[in-house]
């Protein structure tokens, strides 16, 4: 057995808050199924592949956001997808970055346009999952006002 650990994470009001800038985000369409598809498993792969969690490349079929397309947001640029984040009730998941625009603060400015979309919402704590793992996720987290909640110990089988 393999142990991951990961944190559940709450935005704190007294956190730093992001810069309110207007990004024009889009609702997921299906037509962008597969740039998603390869740019989420390219976000994942090197992560999920460290800690053998298979499969590496985690989406393969269109089906699998039948349920989660709705509250799924895109940021492009003519077309092509700069990033995206996943808006679930209070919960923020699935902010990715394609590679080409990584280090370019997309990932901070993605992370406040989600926060500021749930408030508007609902006045709620809202969380965020991260694997320990990941430590450029968790110092973005942290520095714009997460804080640590929980801290999470998931075993898995690693695969021979």
């Amino acid at each position: 057995m393999k142990q991951i650990i990961a944190y559940e994470m709450q935005y704190t009001e007294d956190g730093k808050i992001l810069p309110a800038e207007h990004l024009p985000m889009i609702p997921f369409h299906m037509k962008y199924y597969p740039q998603y598809e390869s740019i989420y498993n390219e976000c994942f792969y090197e992560m999920r592949r460290a800690l053998d969690i298979r499969p590496y490349n985690f989406y393969s079929d269109p089906g699998q956001l039948k349920e989660k397309a709705d509250d799924i947001f895109l940021l492009l640029e003519h077309d092509r997808i700069i990033g995206g984040v996943g808006c679930y009730g209070t919960e923020i998941d699935d902010l990715i970055v394609n590679k080409a625009y990584q280090n370019q603060g997309y990932g901070k400015r993605l992370l406040g346009w989600a926060i500021r979309h749930i408030r508007a919402k609902k006045d709620a704590p809202i969380t965020l999952h991260v694997a320990d793992w990941n430590q450029h996720a968790l110092n973005m987290y942290q520095a714009a006002g997460f804080v640590v909640t929980k801290t999470e110990h998931h075993e898995i089988t690693p695969h021979p």
